[in-house]
């Protein structure tokens, strides 16, 4: 099930912002979140906050599913160019020369990443929750004194 947050007009140059979206585009969530929060990218606060909204909109669709359970993994983001604020900055001789003050929106969709049946992966997990179930099955064992230790002590305590 997939899950969709936007942020708009974000008051930052859709080059800038593109190169935090290219770092964290088809990771996992949880190795998206470290990425984001150690990054020194001013875009990478906005983009974590944004990945934290995509989540919680998951588990808002999937209340049901834990969040650890589901293999979430960013499937798109992308950025798209939002208005441009056009001002004027003084130079030299009277005239005046063009900024051009840059906005962005930016789209993160979140899905659940399933393996394919012959994957290593898949192979894997499923050796996992087999050895999981077997030491659950498993009888705890109850160990047993051998006949010779059983005199000894008995012998001793008679004594005694």
């Amino acid at each position: 099930m997939e899950a969709t947050a936007k942020l708009r007009n974000v008051p930052t140059s859709p080059r800038k912002m593109r190169l935090v979206a290219d770092m964290v585009r088809g990771q996992k969530v949880t190795r998206a979140l470290g990425l984001l929060k150690f990054e020194a990218n001013s875009g990478a606060a906005r983009v974590e906050k944004l990945l934290l909204s995509a989540l919680a909109n998951w588990q808002q669709h999937n209340e049901d599913e834990r969040i650890e359970d589901a293999n979430l993994y960013i499937k798109e983001i992308f950025v798209d160019e939002g208005r441009q604020l056009k001002r004027l900055r003084p130079a030299p001789q009277g005239r005046g020369h063009r900024i051009r003050k840059r906005s962005n929106h930016v789209t993160l969709v979140l899905d659940t990443k399933v393996e394919r049946l012959g994957s290593k992966a898949a192979t894997q997990k499923a050796a996992e929750t087999k050895t999981t179930e077997a030491n659950a099955e498993a009888k705890p064992k109850t160990t047993r004194r051998s006949s010779a230790k059983k005199s000894t002590e008995t012998k001793a305590e008679a004594s005694a």
